[in-house]
């Protein structure tokens, strides 16, 4: 079926009626950066913060979602560009759905962010970039999933920000750096979603 054969079809709720029960507006909350610099430790964090505080939201992390809705792709390029569109339009339609979709993904390629922001701006949705800055060498001495170390050993090649790139956010929304402490970090990504859904 050719997609000028396709019509989205509207519902008969608002997004105001499903923030008056998700306990506020939708928004994404996208954190991008190294293997190892933070970002699935910040936005567990994050979740949990939110819907104790009566804010439904939800954690979209990389690697969970390559167990699933993303499983059928490797890491060539173009396929980590796929991986990153999926994503985006997943967290759109929870941030549509009244949900804060917290998105911890490495996101390696500019391309892949500003696609992310304009799928949620076209859609009148708020978008946040969060990048944790922590520098390769300081996610190779953390190191969590040992993957520095057999990207040294030659057993992993394609690894970003050893033999694949990372291009660094120009102008994200909020900067982490990696010697602030998670409660500290939680506290500036709330405050720019804070910022974003006024």
């Amino acid at each position: 079926m050719p997609a000028s054969d396709i019509t989205w079809h509207e519902g008969a709720v608002s997004r105001a009626g499903r923030a008056a029960v998700t306990g506020g507006p939708g928004a994404t909350l996208w954190l991008t950066g190294l293997s190892g610099s933070g970002k699935s430790t910040v936005a567990t964090a994050v979740e949990e913060r939110l819907v104790a505080g009566g804010r439904a939201a939800y954690r979209l992390d990389g690697d969970n979602l390559r167990t699933g809705i993303n499983a059928d792709l490797g890491f060539s390029r173009d396929e980590r560009l796929e991986n990153c569109r999926r994503v985006a339009e997943v967290a759109r339609l929870f941030a549509d759905a009244g949900l804060v979709a917290v998105v911890a993904i490495i996101s390696p390629y500019a391309e892949s962010r500003d696609l992310a922001r304009r799928i949620h701006a076209e859609a009148g949705l708020p978008f946040v970039e969060v990048f944790m800055a922590t520098p390769a060498a300081e996610c190779a001495v953390r190191d969590p999933k040992g993957l520095y170390a057999k990207s040294a050993a030659g057993s992993l090649t394609g690894f970003t920000g050893i033999d694949d790139p990372y291009e660094v956010p120009e102008a994200p929304d909020l900067a982490i750096e990696p010697t602030t402490p998670v409660g500290d970090a939680v506290d500036l990504v709330l405050a720019a979603l804070a910022r974003a859904t006024d």
